[in-house]
C-alpha cells in the first residue's frame, strides 16, 4: 500500500450535510478499493483565484490515504464523476 494525499474542493456555500455526504462517499469508495483514510483535515472556506462555474469560494478538505496502487486510477475516475466536487487533486507521497 502506498500513501497518497487527496485534496477536495467543494462549493464554498456547501453546508455540513453536503460535506458529510462527500466524506461518507469517499470512505465507502475506499472500502471497496481496500484503502483507508489515515488522517483528514478541513482547511475551511477560501476564496478561489478565479470563478469555477458559479463558485467564487471553495471549501477545502484534505485527506491522507493508504491505497493500493492498482486502485488509484479507479478512485480518480470515481472522483472525476462526482457532481459535488469543483476540483480535486490526488498525489502520491514520497517514501
Amino acid at each position: 500500500m502506498n500513501k497518497y494525499e487527496l485534496t477536495l474542493v467543494l462549493d464554498g456555500k456547501s453546508g455540513a450535510v453536503k460535506k458529510k455526504k462527500v466524506v461518507e462517499t469517499l470512505e465507502k469508495t475506499l472500502k471497496i478499493f481496500k484503502g483507508a483514510v489515515a488522517e483528514s483535515k478541513e482547511w475551511g472556506v477560501k476564496e478561489l483565484a478565479y470563478k469555477l462555474g458559479k463558485s467564487e469560494t471553495g471549501l477545502y478538505l484534505y485527506f491522507e490515504l493508504e491505497l493500493d496502487p492498482k486502485s488509484v486510477k479507479a478512485l480518480n475516475d470515481k472522483l472525476r464523476t462526482d457532481p459535488d466536487l469543483i476540483r480535486f487533486l490526488l498525489i502520491r507521497k514520497d517514501k
